[in-house]
């Protein structure tokens, strides 16, 4: 007799799991016992398909999963999308201070809103390489904690699933998410960051030009009034007029037939004069000097960004580290080594962390998990940026106190996941 019922718990928690055991394979197994066998009950749990065989003197229960990469898959990408907005939430959070700093640098130039764009693309590879593991951790804390208050992960556990197939999705997620970290790390994030520069001294070169406008008195750049009569083709202008008050004591007035805008040293502008003559006044005396060709440095109202460090692989980093001539810049860039191999670490141990941390938080939900997501990186990040100052001071060598507090971060996320998983 074979029927369709619901098992019992204790037949549940007593179950032989064949996960590769198709249901040809199960037919064959019942086929060979057909003698011996009073009935069977059949049912269809969420994750396979629940088979249990009643003999005169015992039964065997057998279950196998073929629908167990369905459910696996179906968290994953409820995990995918919650993490997805997650980081764009986060990377949107943390690039507005970077932005409104790069903002005031193009803002004197005439930046458009298609420049503006751009940089922001730009930017966030660097982000991404400290956001993702806060994504990671706080998509984990939402789903988990919205099946744990709907008692979606008692009622697995209670079926005989382990911690393990549980944990499953997380798995592949922070796998995923350490690839894509360590690609940030060692190529992405410092091929954005010379780029970004590139681009912002394009801008600058191009919009300089754009920004100043016949007639006008111009002052986008700081202490220095700048007045032209025409514009030329291209990025020449004509009859300039200059007031330098960089020095107070020694005012300058320059004046010029042609002139043209150039970066040099990174970000820097300057402006490239031709046929001219220099005005200095000093306290009750003047001296007026002629020029064929003169360049002036020009400071614009905000500072140029200087994001060397995030320029460099892995690699060039440790290799200018050994070779830095005073202690405080050798630190800096083994420090920074050190958090581009960190950061991505931080991903696999976050694996065994969120799930358990997700259970802690009990029916409090998501606004419980994101709470405690949010605390976990904030005493993470103050333990880095506490050890990195040690290392700077000269109090611990730069590998203690740069992998402290991940190390730390591996002990908790072990002792929780060994004790839920034991549970």
């Amino acid at each position: 007799m074979i029927k369709a019922a619901q098992p019992q718990r204790e037949d549940l928690q007593n179950c032989i799991i064949f996960s590769t055991q198709t249901m040809e394979n199960m037919k064959q197994y019942l086929i060979m016992h057909a003698g011996c066998y009073l009935s069977i009950l059949i049912c269809d749990l969420p994750w396979g398909y629940y088979i249990k065989i009643s003999v005169p003197e015992t039964s065997i229960v057998l279950k196998c999963s073929p629908m167990l990469k369905t459910l696996n898959r179906t968290i994953l990408i409820e995990l995918l999308l919650s993490f997805l907005l997650t980081l764009a939430f986060l990377n949107s959070v943390l690039m507005m201070e970077k932005l409104l700093r790069v903002s005031r640098l193009l803002s004197g130039v005439g930046a458009s809103l298609f420049d503006m764009t751009e940089i922001m693309l730009l930017l966030q590879p660097q982000l991404m390489l400290l956001t993702i593991p806060m994504s990671l951790l706080l998509s984990t804390l939402l789903v988990y904690g919205r099946m744990n208050m709907d008692n979606e992960i008692i009622i697995m556990r209670a079926t005989g699933m382990n911690f393990w197939n549980i944990s499953l999705p997380v798995i592949t997620l922070g796998i995923l998410c350490f690839c894509a970290s360590v690609l940030l790390s060692f190529s992405f994030g410092p091929m954005s960051s010379i780029k970004l520069r590139e681009t912002i001294a394009k801008i600058i070169t191009l919009r300089s030009t754009v920004s100043v406008e016949e007639g006008t008195f111009n002052t986008s750049f700081k202490n220095i009034v700048i007045m032209v009569k025409e514009k030329k083709s291209g990025n020449t202008l004509g009859d300039i007029f200059i007031y330098d008050s960089r020095n107070e004591k020694e005012p300058k007035i320059l004046m010029a037939k042609e002139g043209k805008f150039f970066i040099h040293d990174g970000l820097n502008i300057g402006l490239f004069l031709q046929n001219g003559y220099i005005n200095i006044t000093k306290s009750n005396t003047t001296t007026e000097m002629f020029y064929d060709k003169y360049n002036m440095n020009l400071t614009l109202e905000a500072e140029s960004p200087s994001p060397k460090k995030m320029e460099y692989t892995p690699m060039q980093l440790l290799r200018d580290a050994k070779k830095a001539d005073g202690y405080k810049r050798g630190a800096a860039l083994y420090l920074e080594f050190h958090r581009r191999l960190s950061l991505p670490a931080v991903c696999l141990i976050l694996i065994f962390m969120g799930t358990p941390l997700s259970l802690i938080a009990g029916k409090s939900g998501r606004l419980g998990g994101l709470a405690i997501g949010l605390l976990v990186f904030t005493l993470y990040y103050m333990l880095l940026i506490y050890g990195e100052n040690l290392v700077i001071a000269g109090k611990v060598p730069h590998l203690i106190g740069a992998w402290t507090p991940c190390l730390l971060l591996g002990i908790v996320a072990f002792v929780l996941f060994k004790r839920e998983g034991s549970a």
